[in-house]
């Protein structure tokens, strides 16, 4: 496993400016905590806010717990997401995530900014989003819920979207029996706040997009689609209008924290594919909501 790790780690300059990104995003993040959330004890959701609770109540780092929270993911993320594909970007989410805030709470303290509740939970929850959101932008994975949510929705057919809501009422829940739940209901808002700031940033991390490719290297495009995003693709024969010309008209539906990957995916497959983003209203089926619970 570590052989094939460093084996995929990658130094292009746009893995590079991927990583830089991630980094930006997990600061962000980090800051968020330790400005807003920490100081007002507003727990997020996922291991993030089970980390928040640990600390609370027994006083363990947070970024300590989220680093050994996601382990046992990570190991199952490798199993069933498609190996050192998905690593590099992940373990550099959360090992700069976990650093960064513990360095930022151990340097300077957990003193708050403003001890007004709705202040604490609309710009912890904007701020904790944006990181979020720069972290999609380059490529990359939070861990914790997301892996749990794809491997949830790859082995139970529980869409994605579920998965979050399900581990972030969870924690929150468990939030509640801690601290009360006017806490609780502050950390339901605040967890809202943060999914429209990821969206703003990275165009949703929940929203459906549907990508229509046209391109003269259909093979090399559908297998890069295949062996990077896991994701199917449906043949569309089609003719261009002025040069009468048959081309192979690639249909594929994504995450909208996926668009990024899938633009750079068809990019380097075939420079010359003409590509269109659309909005799609919903996704029923494999790797999205399963058709039964309409």
């Amino acid at each position: 496993m570590i052989k094939q790790f460093f084996q995929k780690i990658e130094f292009t300059p746009r893995a590079l400016r991927d990583y830089l990104l991630i980094l930006l995003g997990a600061f962000v993040q980090a800051l968020s905590l330790r400005l807003f959330l920490v100081p007002a004890s507003l727990v997020s959701g996922g291991i993030s806010g089970a980390g928040q609770l640990l600390y609370y109540t027994l006083g363990w780092p947070i970024g300590l717990v989220v680093l050994l929270g996601n382990l046992p993911l990570f190991v199952l993320g490798w199993r069933y997401l498609g190996g050192p594909r998905f690593a590099s970007r992940t373990i550099l989410a959360i090992l700069s995530f976990s650093i960064f805030t513990d360095l930022l709470i151990s340097l300077t303290g957990t003193s708050a900014l403003t001890d007004d509740p709705v202040l604490n939970t609309v710009f912890g929850g904007l701020l904790l989003g944006l990181g979020l959101g720069i972290v999609y932008l380059g490529r990359g994975t939070s861990g914790g819920t997301d892996i749990l949510g794809r491997i949830l929705n790859r082995r139970f057919g529980i869409s994605i979207s579920m998965a979050y809501m399900m581990t972030d009422s969870l924690v929150v829940l468990l939030a509640g029996f801690v601290f009360g739940w006017e806490k609780a209901l502050y950390g339901l808002m605040m967890i809202y706040l943060s999914g429209v700031a990821a969206d703003l940033a990275s165009e949703g991390a929940n929203i459906t997009k549907a990508g229509f490719i046209i391109t003269l290297k259909p093979e090399e495009v559908i297998s890069a689609i295949h062996e990077e995003l896991e994701r199917g693709v449906t043949i569309i024969p089609a003719v261009g209008g002025y040069t009468r010309q048959e081309r192979a008209m690639l249909y594929c539906v994504v995450t909208a924290s996926e668009v990024m990957r899938l633009k750079t995916i068809v990019h380097e497959a075939d420079a010359d594919a003409f590509m269109v983003i659309g909005q799609v209203s919903e996704a029923l089926g494999e790797g999205f909501k399963p058709l039964k619970e309409m």
